[in-house]
């Protein structure tokens, strides 16, 4: 990896648009930060050719699993953020879900320290809503707060009790915290595999309606509306789900929501694969929720895309699909089928689709990313959006192969990344 931090970054489309850039213009990084033209001397920097390429922010993914501590087989923080580095992440935010659960400050500081040390992009660590994410206790937010966690969550697990979600809440926008929930009433979900519709009844798969969605997406924004507090809707896949956000946003409450590739991509029609690569949770869903996502995308009520990465062994997925894991990484993905299903088919514009990675993410979380501003830190990602290319996911950093876009026809692909004016990914480039 090259420890350079003096960049010129010559001749891109440099899109920003928490600034509202759009232009041909060069990228002058001195000392890791962004500059203005000629404030250093250019004999000390090294050039990007980036014509023809597309130059952002830094891209940020607000819904990583790392694994570590615990289920290091899978992943580890230093195979996660070089998979977040190889798919144009500089900023990735790290679930609680661990073993131990990030319920503590030191388990919130080992992740800190740790990714310091071995990771390859910024790592913000994720503390849980409650004790060892049962549902049952609050976690001790405020310590969590203290020690580092950007967001609180117990991802992969949603508070059932709707009068402890109400203290949860409450207590974490005191704490000015956003809290982001897996929205799954699990009395409606029970042990479906899949989304209930055409496809479940004709493959005779245990299914979960998208009333399970629904109904904990309707229960956060009235406690929202009674709090004031902000929640975020993680992984939104449902039609009706969408509506409700839409209309909890034309309300003034302080709603937000994100969407997976997964769901912009892919409907249950692929189940009849029995390829466990295709079983995440929320499940994939019908046309028209898969479409109704995507119109939420164009109005911004749906203001995040994220990756839900979620690692696992292929001893884990290589068994029946009743009894797999949910769950598939989408780090390296994430901008190769984002720029395939939204861009080239004319859903988003480049700006519209890089905001949905910068700064949208980034106000959710109150955070200071997503921006190439003057005196900023220079996290910045180069795309070539017209790149066509298959994905092979042997070439992969990431620790884990379980993704159902092995062998998908991509347009776009991420070509270098920049973390601190350090380049720590870089395709093959005879230009450089």
């Amino acid at each position: 990896m090259k420890k350079n931090t003096n960049w010129i970054i010559r001749g891109g489309r440099v899109i920003d648009p928490a600034n509202k850039v759009d232009d041909i213009r060069d990228l002058w990084i001195y000392d890791g930060r962004i500059v203005e033209p000629d404030s250093f001397d250019a004999e000390s920097a090294q050039i990007f050719n980036a014509e023809g390429k597309v130059v952002t922010p830094g891209l940020i993914d607000m819904h990583v699993h790392l694994r570590q501590p615990g289920n290091t087989d899978a992943e580890t923080i230093r195979t996660g953020t070089m998979a977040a580095a190889a798919g144009g992440f500089t900023t990735i935010v790290a679930m609680p879900n661990t073993s131990p659960v990030a319920d503590t400050a030191g388990a919130i500081q080992y992740v800190k320290e740790f990714a310091q040390r071995e990771g390859m992009v910024h790592v913000l660590p994720a503390g849980a809503l409650s004790v060892g994410l049962k549902g049952e206790q609050m976690a001790p937010i405020g310590s969590l707060k203290n020690a580092g966690a950007v967001v609180v969550t117990d991802d992969g697990r949603c508070i059932q009790n709707n009068e402890l979600m109400r203290h949860v809440v409450e207590y974490a926008n005191n704490f000015g915290l956003t809290v982001l929930d897996h929205c799954e009433d699990r009395s409606l979900a029970r042990d479906g595999v899949m989304h209930e519709g055409y496809w479940s009844v004709l493959l005779g798969m245990k299914a979960m309606p998208s009333a399970a969605e629904e109904t904990i997406v309707s229960r956060d924004i009235v406690l929202s509306r009674m709090t004031g507090a902000k929640i975020h809707l993680q992984h939104i896949s449902a039609k009706n789900a969408v509506a409700m956000v839409r209309q909890a946003k034309r309300d003034g409450l302080s709603i937000s929501a994100e969407a997976t590739p997964h769901h912009i991509a892919l409907t249950d029609v692929e189940i009849k694969r029995f390829d466990t690569n295709y079983k995440m949770n929320p499940p994939l869903r019908s046309e028209e929720d898969r479409l109704a996502v995507i119109a939420g995308l164009q109005d911004d009520t749906i203001e995040v895309i994220a990756t839900d990465h979620a690692p696992h062994t292929q001893t884990r997925k290589l068994v029946e699909f009743d009894i797999a894991p949910f769950g598939i990484i989408g780090l390296e993905t994430a901008v190769a089928v984002t720029l395939t299903e939204l861009y080239h088919k004319n859903f988003l514009t480049l700006p519209q689709l890089i905001s949905k990675f910068t700064t949208g993410p980034a106000r959710v979380m109150g955070i200071d990313a997503g921006t190439l501003s003057i005196g900023g830190t220079a996290d910045v990602t180069v795309m070539d959006v017209n790149a066509n290319h298959v994905i092979d996911s042997s070439n992969f950093y990431s620790k884990s192969r379980n993704t159902p876009f092995n062998g998908y026809a991509a347009a776009g692909q991420v070509v270098a990344t920049f973390v601190d004016g350090a380049c720590v990914f870089m395709r093959p480039c005879e230009e450089f």
